[in-house]
C-alpha cells in the first residue's frame, strides 16, 4: 500500500487569510483535488481538525483501514491536516477518521469540502473533478441588466425532487432531463429567474434540503457535478437566471456532518444557547469564530464562481441576527449591550454580503427575514445588512388573510391590501408565496380562496395580479400557477393533469402572460422599490371594495393605471379620478376569456371627462368585471 506523501496547496498568506477569517475561497485548498506529485498522479486531502491527534483518510481504496493514510497536521498552529495519496483518483469514496487529543472520541466525517456525496443514505464523500466546458458566455456578460434592481424579477420556486417524476420509472428526473423540460416550461411561463430550494446535498429527504450535509457537492439525487452545471447553462442559454437557496443558519446533527467534528464544538457554538436551533433540533454555527467564517463565506463564493449562479436566497435570516430567537426568558444571553441582537452573526452577514458584491456585483443576495430588523436590504456604508433584496413576509401574510374572506367582508378588512404601501419602499421588497404557505394543513393557494370553483379561481387570478401590479419584486412556488388543489408533497409530483381542466389552464395562461405584462411595462419595475414609481388613485372605496392606483416609470408615457374590484359583483360605469385628460385604452384584464373569465366586462378606448373626483380634475367611467383586475395606458 502506498503511504501518504508530504503535500500542500497552502502558503503561508492562505494560513494568515484563513485564520483571519478573510480567506474566501478556501474550496481551492480544503478537500480532495487530483493533482500529479513527482510524476505520480493521486489525490491530494486537506481537512481542518485543530482538536484532533491523529487524521487518517479511510476508503474504498485502503479497505476503509484507518492506520494506511494518515495526514500530517501543519506546523504553524492552522490545525490543517493534509498529505498526498498516490495513486487515489477521480471516483474513490472516503472519510476521514478523526481522533480527538484530549477526550478520546473517535470521529468519521465526511469532507466538508466534498465536490461529490454518495447517493443519500450513503453517507461518504467523493474524491471528484470535473472539466465542464461552460458555453454562457453571453449571459454571464449580459446578467448585470437582468438581474437589477430596476429590472423585472419574476422567479419561479422549485423543488427539484417533486416538481415533476418520472412516473412509469417511479423516480427523479435527472439534472439532464430537468434542462429540457423544467428549463422550457420557465422560459414558456416568462419567468425571468428560478429559485432551487436547497441543491447542496443533504440526507434526510423531509428536511427539503435545508439540513445540509455536503455543502460544497450538489445533491447526487438528481445526477452528477457536471449535470448540475449544464442545467443552470441551459437557463443560462435561454435567458433566465438562477438563484440557489443557502443556508448558513444552521446545520443537522448527523454523525457524518459537520458536528462534534474533530472530538469538539468546531464548526458549532459550544454554548447551547447559541449553538443549538431547539425549532429544528440542529445546530448553529459559531459566527465568531474566523475559521468558521472563511468556511461559511467560500460557500457563498463558491456556488457563484464554480456553478455561475445569478444569486442566493439565503435562508432563516431571522434566526441568525436575534439571540432569543425562538426562545424563552433564560433559555439566551443577552449581548455585551444587552440586546438581543446576535452581533457576531450580524457582522459575519455583512461580510458575506461584502465579499459577495465585491467579487460578483452582477448578482443579487436575498434575505427571507421575518422581523421588522432595519435595513436588511440597504448598503452597509448607510447602516444596512447589504442585501440586494428582502422578503415582504407581512405582504403575503396580509394578503392571503384577505383573499380567505368572503367577499362580503372584505369592506371591513381593506387596510389589509392597503397596509403594505405604509412600508412598502422601506426595504427593496420581493412578495413572495413561497413552499412555506402550502404545507403543513394551510392548504394549497387556490384552496384558501372562498366561494364556488369559479369564484375561487377568480380570486386566485385577482390575486395574482395584484401582486404583479403591486410594488417589489415577484416569486411564485411551483403548482401555484396553474392552481393545484391539494398541499404541496416533496414526495410526490405536482398534479400536471389538472391542466386538461380549464379553470387550471386559465390561471396557469393568466401567471404567463402577467409575466409577459410586468416584463414588457417598464412601469412595473422601472421603480418598484421607490415610492416614486407608485400612486394612488383611490384606496378610500371600502364599501365597493374597489383598489385604483397607478405605476410610474422613468417616462410619462409608461404609466400605468390599476383598477381592482375584490367583489363578485361587476360594477358598471364605476368613476375613477385621473392625473390627465386623455384616452385610455385597456391593456390587461384578468377577466378575459383566455383565463376563464366571464369576458363580458370590457373597455376598449374609453375617454375622460372634465369631472372632478378623488380629487382631481379629471374623471373617467370604467366597466369593472367581478373579482377582476384591469389595467389602462393613455393612448
Amino acid at each position: 500500500m502506498t503511504q501518504t506523501k508530504v503535500h500542500s496547496l497552502f502558503t503561508d498568506f492562505d494560513i494568515d487569510l484563513f485564520k483571519a477569517g478573510k480567506h474566501y475561497r478556501l474550496y481551492e485548498k480544503f478537500g480532495a483535488h487530483i493533482i500529479t506529485v513527482d510524476g505520480v498522479k493521486g489525490t491530494y486531502f486537506a481537512v481542518w481538525a485543530p482538536s484532533a491527534k491523529a487524521v487518517s483518510v479511510i476508503g474504498d481504496f485502503n479497505f476503509w483501514q484507518e492506520n494506511e493514510h494518515h495526514l500530517n497536521v501543519r506546523w504553524d498552529g492552522s490545525g490543517i491536516w493534509e498529505g498526498f495519496i498516490p495513486n487515489v483518483g477521480k471516483g474513490a469514496i472516503y472519510k476521514y477518521k478523526i481522533r480527538n487529543s484530549s477526550n478520546n472520541v473517535i470521529t468519521e466525517k465526511a469532507d466538508p469540502f466534498a465536490r461529490r456525496c454518495e447517493h443519500p443514505p450513503k453517507t461518504a464523500s467523493v474524491v471528484w473533478e470535473d472539466n465542464y466546458a461552460w458555453k454562457d458566455k453571453k449571459w454571464m456578460k449580459n446578467r448585470k441588466k437582468n438581474n437589477a434592481l430596476d429590472a423585472p424579477y419574476s422567479v419561479y420556486e422549485v423543488h427539484l425532487g417533486s416538481w415533476k417524476k418520472q412516473v412509469e420509472e417511479n423516480r427523479f428526473l435527472s439534472y439532464t432531463e430537468l434542462a429540457d423540460e423544467l428549463v422550457n416550461y420557465v422560459k414558456d411561463m416568462n419567468f425571468t429567474h428560478v429559485e432551487f430550494m436547497p441543491i447542496m446535498e443533504y440526507p434526510y429527504d423531509p428536511s427539503w434540503g435545508y439540513q445540509l450535509t455536503g455543502y460544497f457537492a450538489p445533491t447526487s439525487r438528481f445526477g452528477f457535478p457536471d449535470e448540475f452545471k449544464f442545467l443552470v447553462d441551459k437557463f443560462h442559454e435561454n435567458g433566465i437566471g438562477v438563484l440557489l437557496d443557502w443556508v448558513p443558519s444552521h446545520f443537522p446533527s448527523d454523525d457524518h456532518g459537520l458536528g462534534f467534528f474533530d472530538g469538539s464544538h468546531l464548526y458549532e457554538h459550544p454554548d447551547r444557547r447559541k449553538g443549538y436551533h431547539q425549532d429544528w433540533k440542529s445546530l448553529i454555527f459559531n459566527y465568531g469564530r474566523n475559521e468558521v467564517k472563511a468556511f461559511l463565506i467560500s460557500n457563498a463564493i463558491f456556488w457563484l464562481d464554480q456553478y455561475h449562479a445569478d444569486g442566493l436566497r439565503v435562508d432563516a435570516v431571522a434566526s441568525m441576527l436575534f439571540l432569543d430567537y425562538s426562545r424563552k426568558d433564560g433559555e439566551w444571553e443577552p449581548n455585551m449591550y444587552g440586546g438581543n441582537e446576535y452581533l457576531e452573526a450580524v457582522d459575519f452577514i455583512k461580510e458575506m454580503n461584502i465579499a459577495v458584491y465585491e467579487t460578483f456585483p452582477d448578482v443579487q443576495t436575498i434575505a427571507e427575514e421575518s422581523t421588522s430588523f432595519p435595513k436588511v436590504s440597504r448598503p452597509i456604508y448607510d447602516g444596512g445588512l447589504g442585501f440586494g433584496m428582502k422578503w415582504m413576509m407581512g405582504w403575503m401574510h396580509d394578503t392571503l388573510e384577505y383573499f380567505a374572506k368572503e367577499p362580503l367582508y372584505r369592506k371591513h378588512h381593506q387596510n389589509d391590501v392597503t397596509f403594505s404601501l405604509n412600508y412598502a419602499f422601506t426595504e427593496n421588497f420581493m412578495l413572495p408565496l413561497s413552499h412555506d404557505e402550502v404545507v403543513y394543513g394551510k392548504k394549497s393557494i387556490v384552496s384558501k380562496m372562498p366561494g364556488d370553483e369559479w369564484q375561487r379561481f377568480a380570486n386566485l387570478r385577482l390575486m395574482y395580479s395584484y401582486m404583479f401590479t403591486h410594488p417589489g419584486t415577484k416569486l411564485l412556488f411551483q403548482g401555484g400557477e396553474f392552481g393545484q388543489t391539494s398541499e404541496w408533497n416533496f414526495e410526490g409530483s405536482l398534479d400536471w393533469h389538472l391542466l386538461q381542466y380549464d379553470v387550471h389552464k386559465g390561471a396557469q395562461t393568466l401567471v404567463k402572460e402577467l409575466n409577459k405584462f410586468y416584463k414588457k411595462e417598464k412601469a412595473l419595475h422601472q421603480k418598484q422599490f421607490s415610492h416614486e414609481g407608485f400612486e394612488w388613485i383611490d384606496y378610500r372605496d371600502h364599501q365597493n371594495s374597489v383598489l385604483s392606483y397607478m405605476r410610474k416609470g422613468k417616462n410619462e408615457k409608461d404609466n400605468v393605471i390599476i383598477v381592482l374590484n375584490m367583489t363578485p359583483i361587476p360594477r358598471e360605469k364605476y368613476r375613477i379620478g385621473l392625473p390627465k385628460a386623455g384616452e385610455l385604452k385597456e391593456v390587461f384584464n384578468s377577466d378575459d376569456k383566455k383565463f376563464h373569465g366571464t369576458n363580458l366586462y370590457k373597455n376598449k378606448i374609453s375617454v375622460s371627462e372634465k369631472k372632478k373626483w378623488n380629487n382631481r380634475e379629471n374623471s373617467i367611467e370604467l366597466n369593472l368585471p367581478p373579482l377582476a383586475m384591469i389595467a389602462f395606458k393613455y393612448q
